[in-house]
């Protein structure tokens, strides 16, 4: 951890914003992400400042000449620099809150603003030119200590918010802080509401928490809150089931998901959906492992509404992952290639290393060389350009029309047997050796279509 004075200086087009606010008379600080991060010792970007000022928004108009109105009725706007685009938003406090409908009025002060904000971590502002930092109810020192807590009454604070729960964890989760007693209590408290949050504010939460350096942590504070239970039922069944004797599904998944690098957060998403495709005893076994963990991966994502082509995508990475890598070589690795098609198989192999790598750590033999040189495997595969679907097969259906078929149900026959043959030996992707194929199959279902059944 850090002091005030030990804060990062701003960047030149920061410290500018800030000059010309307050050579016009506006008190400007710096506020939230970018003075907590630096605090606890995170990195930070140039385009992670906000500022908070005491200027209205029509008066930080007359002071730049190029803004863009991001949120003129709450008081933001941005104001263009050569650097980049930075927030800059009027002091408010709280008149009546209704959650996200919360009615606000611009205050003068800068310790009224950080009143209204939800942690005191995140109630902390910063001067850049003045190297003073403002922290009216000891954010630092709870960082610095290792603990969450909220700003003012737990219960009320989170009343105002629902979401401010799964803000709490995340929190928790990524700065390895201790939930204070009372705000663990009212946030307990108040878990019932989360049913009351649109799926798109839960959907964000938990991408946020899979973008973190270690998602395990937030997540367990999820099941250990009830959020899991409440939020996502399908995950919670997993808690304490067995796999393979070792660790239940869910602790497994938490390992693995904190494996995957932060850049794949749709791969860590896969892990944690995976689990719930394993039955519980006597529910859903009568369906295929890949067909259940694909269902139930898309009704979850589909109720937080997640975009079409992650939902798919997600889905199609759960089922590879419910069938195993048993790949094969030749004609097996290719008829693979061609299941998997549409499939993220960077994303699958990142999935069974770290699986491997959790098996590993847990005491079985190492396996994640295998893993990795069935990846050499398909890479090798791949890079031969074999034929994998229909459209690359040499003989298309315009030339069984051409060889005088008749276009109907029967030309899906003809070709799925042909590429059945090139997956079997790419080299007989020619139209030279298919077409007299072709024949034979066509003549071979004639005679068999004109041959009289046999008495029994």
């Amino acid at each position: 951890m850090t002091d005030g004075k030990a804060l990062p200086a701003a960047p030149d087009s920061v410290r500018w914003v800030i000059r010309k606010l307050e050579r016009a008379g506006f008190e400007t600080w710096a506020v939230g992400g970018i003075v907590r991060d630096a605090l606890a010792g995170r990195p930070a970007r140039a385009d992670d400042w906000d500022l908070a000022t005491r200027a209205r928004p029509e008066q930080v108009r007359a002071v730049f000449r190029r803004v863009v109105p991001i949120g003129v009725e709450h008081g933001t706007v941005g104001v263009l620099t050569r650097e980049g685009m930075y927030e800059v938003t009027t002091f408010r406090r709280d008149v009546e809150t209704f959650g996200r409908r919360a009615t606000v009025e611009f205050a003068d002060d800068i310790d009224e603003d950080l009143a209204r904000r939800d942690f005191t971590i995140n109630a902390i502002a910063w001067h850049p030119l003045r190297r003073e930092m403002r922290d009216p109810f000891g954010g630092a020192g709870d960082l610095a200590a290792g603990f969450l807590r909220t700003v003012g009454d737990a219960s009320t604070r989170f009343a105002e918010d629902f979401l401010r729960i799964l803000r709490a964890l995340r929190f928790a989760g990524r700065f390895s802080l201790a939930i204070e007693r009372e705000t663990w209590s009212a946030l307990c408290g108040h878990r019932r509401h989360l049913t009351d949050l649109s799926p798109e504010r839960v959907r964000e939460e938990l991408m946020k928490i899979l973008g973190s350096a270690h998602p395990s942590r937030a997540l367990a504070l999820y099941a250990a809150s009830g959020a899991l239970a409440i939020l996502y039922p399908e995950l919670a069944r997993c808690l304490n089931r067995l796999e393979e004797g070792r660790l239940d599904s869910w602790s497994a998944a938490l390992q693995m998901v904190d494996i995957i690098s932060t850049r794949y957060p749709l791969a860590r998403l896969t892990c944690l959906l995976g689990v719930i495709g394993l039955p519980a005893r006597g529910v859903g076994e009568e369906l295929p492992p890949t067909e259940r963990a694909g269902m139930r991966a898309v009704a979850l994502m589909e109720r937080l509404r997640y975009s079409r082509a992650d939902t798919e995508g997600v889905s199609a990475l759960v089922r590879a992952v419910a069938a195993g890598p048993g790949i094969g070589a030749g004609p097996a690795l290719r008829r693979w290639l061609r299941q998997t098609r549409r499939v993220d198989r960077r994303h699958l192999f990142r999935i069974w290393i770290a699986r491997a790598r959790l098996e590993t750590g847990l005491g079985g033999r190492d396996r994640e060389h295998a893993v990795l040189a069935r990846w050499k495997a398909v890479r090798a595969e791949l890079e031969m350009d074999p034929p994998l679907t229909l459209a690359d097969l040499a003989l298309s259906g315009r030339d069984l029309i051409e060889m005088g078929m008749r276009p109907g149900p029967g030309f899906g026959a003809v070709l799925a047997h042909l590429l059945d043959l090139v997956l079997e030996d790419p080299a007989r992707n020619r139209r030279s050796v298919l077409a007299p194929r072709a024949r034979r199959y066509i003549d071979g279902r004639a005679q068999a279509s004109d041959t009289p059944e046999r008495s029994a």
